[in-house]
């Protein structure tokens, strides 16, 4: 067998043939797969377009918000917690935060911020967490910790920590 290998003639029918056979391969078996695949996509695409319209018309101020970037409208993690903790139903007794100074890495500025969520439910966290990185587009959340309280079965104690980019 090793010898068909060392044999030019082998290497001269085996060679044009892999040619000749590729471009048929691509023609019989890729094009329609990707073809199959390109009219899917688009398939998604017009499916989505009208969901991506109402999105934009019933939450075009955060639109609004990510496009003023550049303006001086400065973030507060006080004002924002407070407004998102109200709307999720969640009093000031049952959560505390503290804030960093704003840092500057080259171009890119960033303040942190931890927010600790006294015996919570796990519903108004998600809500919590949800709203705040909906309405602020440039809001990350680094790490979340949770701790159950054995006393009931879905009271948490959590802390978040925040990071917002300028």
């Amino acid at each position: 067998m090793k010898e068909i290998y060392r044999n030019p003639i082998f290497y001269y029918i085996a060679v044009p043939a892999v040619i000749t056979l590729w471009p048929l391969l691509v023609w019989a078996v890729y094009l329609p797969k990707t073809d199959k695949a390109l009219r899917e996509q688009i398939k998604n695409y017009t499916n989505a377009q009208p969901v991506i319209s109402q999105i934009l018309e019933l939450d075009g101020e955060r639109l609004k918000a990510a496009n003023s970037a550049g303006k001086n409208d400065e973030f507060d993690y006080a004002t924002a917690v407070q407004q998102v903790a109200s709307l999720c139903g969640i009093p000031p007794t049952q959560y505390t935060f503290s804030s960093g100074v704003v840092m500057k890495t080259g171009d890119q500025k960033s303040q942190s911020a931890r927010v600790e969520l006294k015996r919570v439910g796990l519903i108004k966290f998600s809500r919590f967490i949800s709203a705040m990185q909906l309405r602020w587009a440039n809001l990350q959340c680094t790490t979340i910790k949770l701790k159950l309280n054995k006393d009931q079965p879905d009271i948490w104690d959590i802390d978040i920590d925040l990071k917002y980019y300028y």
